[in-house]
């Protein structure tokens, strides 16, 4: 009865212990969305939008990841303000988004495929390059594109 008794406290202080760890994850860092979870959220409750464009190979992508979005005010800022949205440029997978299937229609023909969305949203001259940062309205349309690294200050004036 002991053994028993023991094992139902360790796991409920275990399982207390993961949900409090991940509740305070959750708030320590930017609440990142896929475009499919961003509609739903845009249809629920209208609200400014952040895409954040990215490649893989990116070095300043990543520089990006891991010194701008992990300041506590600019994860404030983001979470308060804004659904956000990071896509990876290449990615070969469709997606649904505003009942249109969007595709990677140059794999095979391209050293580096750029998917549609970023095809659409995030190029300059027909040309794509990392980091591309876009914000849009709460209708969806866009308002600023930065097509840069962007240090925390700067990005912070922008979404204000």
């Amino acid at each position: 009865m002991i053994n028993k008794s023991h094992s139902i406290l360790c796991f409920l202080a275990l399982t207390l212990f993961l949900s409090t760890s991940l509740s305070a994850q959750e708030k320590g860092s930017v609440q990142w969305l896929t475009f499919e979870q961003l509609e739903d959220s845009l249809n629920t409750k209208p609200k400014k939008v952040l895409l954040d464009f990215y490649t893989d190979w990116c070095t300043y992508c990543r520089k990006m990841d891991r010194v701008v979005f992990t300041k506590a005010n600019v994860i404030k800022k983001l979470n308060e303000d804004y659904y956000v949205v990071r896509f990876d440029a290449e990615m070969e997978s469709d997606v649904e988004f505003g009942g249109t299937t969007f595709i990677n229609d140059q794999v095979g023909k391209s050293r580096t495929p750029i998917h549609q969305i970023a095809q659409y949203l995030a190029t300059r001259d027909n040309q794509f390059a990392p980091p591309t940062l876009v914000i849009l309205d709460e209708q969806f349309n866009i308002t600023a594109r930065y097509f840069e690294y962007m240090d925390s200050k700067k990005l912070l004036q922008a979404l204000e």
